[in-house]
C-alpha cells in the first residue's frame, strides 16, 4: 500500500492541529496496532492542551517549538523526537516564525474516545 500526503483530507483537531491521517487501521484494511498522521501547526498558534489513553510518538520535520508534556518543557525541530506516554497532559506551542510540519505515531491507533481535551 502506497499512500500520497496530497491524498489524504487535511482537517482541523480537537487540539487545533491540521492533520491528515496517513495510515489508520480503522480506515484501511490494514494490520496495524498504531495510527499514523502527518501535522501542521501555523506560527505563533499553540495547541490544545490533551491527553490520550495512547502513547504517542512525534518526528518533527520543520520549524521551532516547544513542547510541553505535564511539567515539563521541551525544545523542538526538525528531526526531534517526542514520546508522550499514555494519559500525559500535553501542548505544543509554534515558537518560530514556519510552519512546524510533523509526524504522529498513535499506540494503539487513535480512537476519539482515547482523548480528552483539557481545555
Amino acid at each position: 500500500m502506497t499512500v500520497q500526503l496530497s491524498d489524504c483530507v487535511e482537517f482541523l483537531a480537537g487540539d487545533h492541529t491540521s492533520l491528515r491521517e496517513l495510515l489508520h487501521p480503522g480506515k484501511q484494511d490494514l494490520k496495524l496496532g498504531y495510527s499514523l498522521a502527518h501535522g501542521r501547526l501555523a506560527p505563533g498558534k499553540r495547541s490544545k492542551w490533551h491527553r490520550l489513553a495512547s502513547s504517542e510518538v512525534y518526528y518533527f520535520l520543520g520549524g521551532t517549538g516547544l513542547f510541553l508534556i505535564d511539567q515539563e518543557s521541551r525544545p523542538v525541530g526538525a528531526g526531534s523526537v517526542v514520546y508522550v506516554p499514555p494519559q500525559a497532559t500535553q501542548s505544543l506551542s509554534n515558537t518560530g516564525t514556519d510552519e512546524i510540519e510533523f509526524l504522529c505515531l498513535v499506540d494503539p491507533a487513535w480512537r476519539p474516545e482515547d482523548e480528552e481535551i483539557c481545555e
